[in-house]
């Protein structure tokens, strides 16, 4: 990876690991979706959180990113909108009513797809510590006398939503497969669906009070 101007490769792909493994709004979102309607809808969101991602990748490769990051009205926005939209999301996984959890329980709420792509797009790409995270992780891994740095911060990028599109859809399956158990239970699923919306307040909550 060298001659491309990557360097410790390894310790990238370890640290990329790390990270996936640490839960965050990304990782709610796709637990919360699995719950609510499945495997499938599991893996949309996943699919929708590796195209965030991407937007993510070509904005810290073309400087983009670095402007957003110095920026603090910038910044402030991105904050506030991606800390809103997930207490929104989550107010209304943990205020599901049990009658109508009795109800989903044998005939599921479908959320249309398209719906749960666009949510998961927008849960990644409103999310400020992804902003920030590329620009301060991605450039630890690029010589600065490389020739195409653009090139290299791309390649990483496309590396970084490969691993974690694979994570993540092992999420989903695994949360897909305990929905499928908690159908059968709709005060397990109601349970379920209250930790996972209070996740997703408490983060929206912790989001608006970071700091620039």
């Amino acid at each position: 990876m060298e001659h491309l101007g990557i360097v410790n490769f390894g310790l990238f792909c370890l640290a990329v690991l790390l990270l996936n493994a640490t839960p965050g709004p990304d990782t709610a979102y796709i637990v919360g979706r699995s719950i609510a309607q499945g495997r499938t809808a599991g893996l949309i969101s996943a699919l929708g959180i590796s195209v965030g991602c991407l937007v993510h990748a070509f904005a810290s490769a073309f400087g983009l990113t670095a402007i957003i990051a110095t920026s603090a009205l910038a910044f402030t926005i991105i904050k506030l909108a991606g800390g809103a939209y997930l207490i929104y999301l989550g107010i209304r996984m943990a205020s599901s009513k049990p009658a109508a959890l009795v109800a989903r329980s044998t005939e599921p709420e479908r959320r249309p797809l398209l719906t749960i792509f666009w949510q998961a797009i927008m849960t990644n790409v409103l999310n400020p510590k992804v902003v920030l995270f590329f620009l301060s992780f991605f450039p630890q891994f690029v010589d600065p006398d490389a020739p195409h740095k653009t090139t290299s911060f791309l390649l990483l990028g496309a590396i970084f939503v490969v691993m974690s599109t694979l994570w993540n859809s092992g999420t989903a399956f695994l949360a897909g497969t305990l929905a499928r158990r908690a159908n059968r239970n709709p005060r397990y699923r109601l349970w379920l669906e209250r930790v996972v919306g209070t996740a997703f307040v408490g983060l929206g909550i912790k989001l608006v009070l970071t700091k620039h």
